[in-house]
């Protein structure tokens, strides 16, 4: 498939060589060269038009490229985007890499973190409906994730005593109650608990300005739902941000874009977040 594309679109000094695992080498490609990991398809593929059937190939793929990180054959994973809805198609109950990564490495509670240049965004939850985003955040919940963020924090980023802001899940955090009382009954005694065992966390605070100076500085920022934080970080760093799953024993990134079939095969698609994340990938399988 990587061929046909290459011709057609006339990229034909690159060098496409299978995954030899026998091979010392066997990862490692030279310039104008792409080693590739052959998963082969029970239909033929159509560009831009993803084919349901295909479905669990795909997945097995990604299968084996976790097994090659768990063996430490590979150093890091680095995913592009899959189109969620033909894998439902199949009859294949999918909501997303981060929840698939987690079942097959037996994570209790993955986190996505989504990183553009300093700015670092947490989710608590991540692709479910708004309407059950209250009901899921326990304080059982939030505690995992507040220790999961603070532990890669240190151990994969490096950062000494990171700081963290949580935001509250109603505007001005719930206004004393009036708002709801999320704040009151879960989040803010989870901050206190997580303060008394040495955590740098504080809020919560209103989403609306968390992401302001105002807030004060923090090495990463906990939005309750997805599109409470993504859509800030993705206006500051759309096309280089990067998707990092947090609480793997594995290092796992991806771009932080859809699919785009609109365009595929066209080769005006933008490569930045794609290069951003294998950098980032490199610099955290290192650490």
């Amino acid at each position: 498939m990587l061929r046909v594309r290459a011709t057609k679109l006339g990229w034909n000094d690159i060098a496409i060589r299978e995954f030899d695992p026998a091979s010392k080498r066997a990862a490692r490609a030279g310039a104008g060269e792409l080693v590739v990991m052959t998963e082969s398809l029970p239909n033929p593929e159509v560009c831009g038009t993803p084919d349901p059937a295909n479905s669990r190939a795909l997945l097995e793929g990604i299968r084996r490229a976790v097994d090659g990180c768990s063996s430490g054959t590979f150093a890091a994973l680095v995913t592009a985007p899959l189109q969620k809805s033909t894998i439902n198609d199949a009859g294949i109950a999918f909501t997303g890499h981060t929840e698939y990564l987690a079942y097959l490495l037996s994570a209790q509670t993955p986190v996505m973190l989504l990183v553009a240049a300093d700015l670092r965004v947490a989710l608590a939850s991540t692709h479910m409906p708004l309407k059950d985003v209250s009901a899921y955040l326990t304080r059982e919940r939030l505690t995992e994730v507040i220790e999961v963020l603070h532990n890669d924090l240190t151990a994969k980023f490096r950062i000494e005593k990171p700081a963290i802001l949580v935001c509250g899940l109603n505007p001005h955090a719930g206004e004393g109650g009036h708002l709801g009382r999320e704040e009151q009954d879960v989040i803010a005694p989870v901050i206190e608990m997580m303060r008394g065992r040495g955590v740098d966390v504080r809020g919560p605070v209103p989403a609306d300005t968390a992401f302001t100076p105002a807030a004060g500085r923090a090495d990463a920022i906990l939005a309750m739902y997805h599109d409470q934080g993504l859509p800030v970080l993705k206006y500051a760093g759309f096309g280089t941000a990067v998707n990092v799953t947090l609480g793997l024993p594995i290092v796992r990134t991806s771009v932080d874009h859809g699919t785009a079939l609109d365009i595929a095969g066209s080769g005006k698609a933008d490569p930045g977040s794609m290069l951003a994340a294998v950098e980032l990938a490199t610099l955290l399988a290192t650490a």
